[in-house]
């Protein structure tokens, strides 16, 4: 058997950029021979096996050959007859197609050396267009890439439109589209990921809320905001979905089956966006901090705060200040000393708030200046 590392690792080599994940493909093998070798087999459509040392992944060479719609209407041969250039054949991009040997020498039977010097991503072969999740991960990795000078060509561009006039976008099922929507959100441009999506003609199928101009104008300069320094997926989707009416942002969140932080941060910042900007007053701080249920989730408060500050009625850098100060005294009330006072039931709710209210009006910088002469 012949083993050959592969794809992002050997890419990203190339690049000088660091390499985080190993993939390795083995050529002339039966998973016979892998088992009898230590390896632990864990792929189900196709053999995968984990190496008995390193738990670094080895897949027997294969072909692939398009049976249906959609990301999982494939049948795969694997068989120690399948050749490296067959393998390397069958993956989406030219910079993803290239293998090293053990002693160090790149195999590149497409050229993706040459578009790795010309800054471009390329399609391998015609079998690209039979799965539409490449035309997500084509985006994707403009999104890592683009900072690095790289562009997607005009021929591979033109494969993802027929792909998407075609209907295969349909078929992709949502847990893959948010998967690779969530990994661009984290890449260094994300919102080159919506660009390019919105180019093919994807975007209006995955996010029909967008193909309103305005709205997806909107929407990535949001995320432009939110990602100009390191901030959570969570605060840089609802960023995005803050372009939409509220109940559009809900709607979409399900629909893309995000997880639930995401999905309670864009809830949250539906409702609240447009009172914490104007939250000035202790009685307007107090009822933003109960509706945000900071006193059980202050976390989750900051990721809200940060999410305001990318909106088009952004919340100032002053006013977000004097609602961290004003939670910081109002936390501190203490519901024990209250009921040695004798308060219970809704009467000790109705003393939490008041003296909660009392302590931000005491305290807070700017409700002093706001209530001086």
């Amino acid at each position: 058997m012949d083993i050959y590392l592969v794809g992002g690792a050997v890419r990203d080599a190339l690049l000088g950029l660091p390499v985080t994940d190993r993939d390795w493909v083995v050529v002339g093998a039966t998973p016979e021979q892998m088992l009898a070798a230590g390896y632990r087999q864990v792929g189900a459509d196709f053999p995968v096996f984990l190496h008995p040392e390193t738990n670094e992944e080895y897949a027997l060479a294969r072909t692939e050959r398009k049976q249906g719609r959609g990301y999982h209407g494939f049948t795969v041969h694997s068989a120690p007859d399948v050749t490296l250039e067959e393998d390397l054949q069958r993956r989406d991009l030219t910079i993803n197609a290239m293998a090293q040997t053990t002693d160090g020498k790149i195999i590149d039977p497409f050229n993706g050396q040459a578009d790795l010097a010309r800054r471009e991503l390329r399609h391998v072969s015609a079998a690209f267009s039979e799965d539409p999740l490449r035309i997500l991960r084509t985006a994707r990795f403009l999104a890592r890439f683009s900072t690095l000078g790289f562009t997607v060509t005009p021929d591979t561009l033109g494969v993802m439109r027929q792909m998407v006039e075609a209907g295969e976008v349909q078929h992709l099922v949502p847990e893959r589209v948010w998967q690779e929507m969530q990994r661009a959100l984290q890449e260094n441009n994300p919102v080159v990921f919506f660009e390019v999506l919105d180019q093919c003609g994807a975007l209006s199928v995955l996010v029909p809320e967008f193909e309103d101009e305005p709205c997806l104008k909107a929407a990535l300069s949001n995320l432009r905001c939110a990602c100009q320094q390191p901030s959570p997926t969570d605060v840089r989707f609802a960023a995005l979905l803050a372009a939409l009416q509220p109940e559009q942002q809900e709607a979409r969140a399900k629909a893309l089956k995000a997880p639930n932080e995401c999905l309670e941060l864009a809830r949250l910042t539906a409702r609240l966006a447009e009172r914490i900007p104007t939250a000035t007053s202790p009685a307007a701080q107090l009822a933003v901090l109960d509706d945000a249920d900071v006193w059980r989730r202050p976390e989750r408060f900051e990721r809200l705060l940060s999410v305001g500050h990318c909106l088009p009625n952004s919340l100032t850098t002053e006013v977000a200040t004097t609602l961290r100060q004003a939670y910081a005294v109002a936390n501190k009330v203490n519901a024990r000393a209250l009921m040695a006072q004798g308060f219970s039931g809704p009467e000790l709710g109705a003393a939490i708030h008041r003296e909660r209210l009392r302590r931000i009006a005491e305290s807070t910088p700017l409700n002093h200046r706001e209530d001086a002469p």
